[in-house]
């Protein structure tokens, strides 16, 4: 998978990068914002790497169009960025605090000023702290809270916005938020975490119908991440191993959002865990969509662990050599999982949106030669047309991320970011692999260009 510059994309494919706003702005006690539950966790002895805090991160909060300009350097289509809800209503609910909304509404009008379409994830992870007081997303009560937080947003933003994403990983906020104890709010209780997933899948299927009369002409989605699960060995432990893997972490979501209901093996494996589900939950979880936001690192290698608690799985390790996150690169696990999905689920068009790499980038004269995250981009983007050559629908790919940023439990000890951020001085440098991606969209734009004349 080699020259992706050199490949093709179908006519209106959209070029972007994200982030997301705890990670980049700052400014958390400004203009009114109300603690998040990163807040917290970040003030907590021992929870995030190095101590360190979201407080000032990249300072996008004030910094925000020189990162606009350089987005538009870069030739980028698209900007994937998420509303912090404790800027908007810093009590969860109540009143909205039109400062945090002002923010908003001037990223979105520099965004389109530079001829860059806003994509707008409403949550990102940096749920008020008032609301997790209140139990958070395992209590139902939050599906209401976010109806009104989207409300306020999508009121405010409306069609300006292209594309609103509900939620990004909701996998990541429910199991690694209430299971795992890694994110915030750091609780390690499988029960509450299955709550808090069906509680996400249903905030979003609510919202959507308010969205869409405040936004009737914007897209509007969800974003998962998704891991291809592979079996360790052909035998057959493995092999259910692995497909037990796929419903823990893909199907609980695919299946109630594209099918309308939960995946009944994984379901009976869960038993008296279930969440409870009400009539109608699913309908509401199920609603049309217009796209589907896939996040994909890299894949899985899953053995059977009769010694482990349901779903009974251990992590094979790799033998090739792993990003700074500890993770394989698989590029083939790319078009693997978007065909897949394609093939499964007929879902409404995709787009990819979060891919990258962290490495240990290092400033030498100036400059950052990150050849590793170059070779890791251009391999993927080529395994994303291949995915696109055997049918997948997509229409878009965002790279993660603009800029290196706070990395969540890692602290700023992970950069994943196509421009290397010096957090002491908050100087920007744009690395080798940020040239790569402007040359790999200019090249994009004049073979449309040429196409159409």
């Amino acid at each position: 998978m080699n020259h992706a510059t050199d490949l093709r994309f179908p006519p209106g494919f959209v070029w972007g990068v994200a982030t997301s706003s705890y990670q980049i702005e700052g400014a958390v006690t400004e203009d009114g914002r109300g603690p998040s539950i990163w807040d917290t966790f970040c003030a907590t002895p021992g929870k995030v790497s190095g101590g360190a805090t979201g407080d000032v991160a990249c300072d996008h909060y004030h910094r925000w169009e020189r990162d606009l300009d350089l987005m538009a350097r870069l030739g980028v289509g698209a900007y994937r960025f998420s509303v912090a809800w404790p800027r908007v209503l810093p009590n969860g609910t109540g009143a909205v605090n039109q400062r945090g909304l002002d923010f908003y509404d001037r990223l979105v009008d520099g965004l389109l000023a530079r001829g860059i379409a806003p994509y707008a994830t409403l949550y990102h992870w940096d749920l008020p702290q008032a609301l997790q007081d209140a139990g958070g997303w395992p209590e139902r009560s939050i599906v209401d809270a976010f109806v009104a937080y989207a409300d306020a947003v999508t009121a405010r933003l409306g069609d300006r916005v292209t594309g609103y994403a509900t939620l990004n990983e909701p996998w990541c906020s429910a199991h690694l938020g209430y299971s795992a104890g890694e994110h915030a709010p750091g609780l390690r209780d499988h029960a509450l975490s299955l709550r808090a997933a069906h509680h996400l899948l249903l905030a979003h299927g609510s919202a959507l119908e308010v969205m869409r009369a405040n936004a009737p002409r914007a897209k509007h989605g969800i974003v998962l991440n998704l891991i291809p699960a592979h079996a360790a060995s052909s035998a057959p432990e493995d092999v259910a191993a692995a497909q037990r893997f796929d419903g823990f972490f893909n199907r609980w979501y695919l299946d109630p959002l594209l099918r309308g209901r939960y995946p009944e093996d994984v379901w009976e494996g869960y038993g008296d865990l279930v969440p409870e589900v009400h009539p109608g939950d699913l309908e509401r979880i199920a609603a049309p969509i217009d796209f589907l936001g896939v996040n994909y690192y890299s894949r899985t290698i899953m053995a059977h662990d009769p010694s482990a608690p349901w779903p009974s799985l251990r992590q094979v390790p790799f033998d090739t050599p792993p990003t700074d996150m500890g993770w394989e690169v698989y590029p083939a696990g790319l078009s693997e999982l978007l065909v897949r999905v394609q093939r499964d689920y007929a879902p409404p068009p995709m787009m990819v949106t979060e891919n990258g790499a962290a490495y240990p980038d290092t400033v030498e004269d100036g400059t950052v030669d990150d050849a590793a995250r170059v070779a890791y981009l251009e391999q993927h983007v080529a395994a994303l047309r291949d995915a696109i050559a055997q049918g997948a629908d997509v229409r878009g790919y965002f790279a993660w991320s603009l800029m290196d940023n706070f990395e969540w439990q890692h602290g700023y000890d992970m950069r994943f970011g196509l421009v290397h951020v010096d957090y002491d001085t908050q100087s920007r440098i744009p690395k080798r692999s940020a040239a790569w991606y402007a040359g790999l969209i200019e090249r994009q734009r004049e073979g449309a260009e040429a196409v159409a004349s």
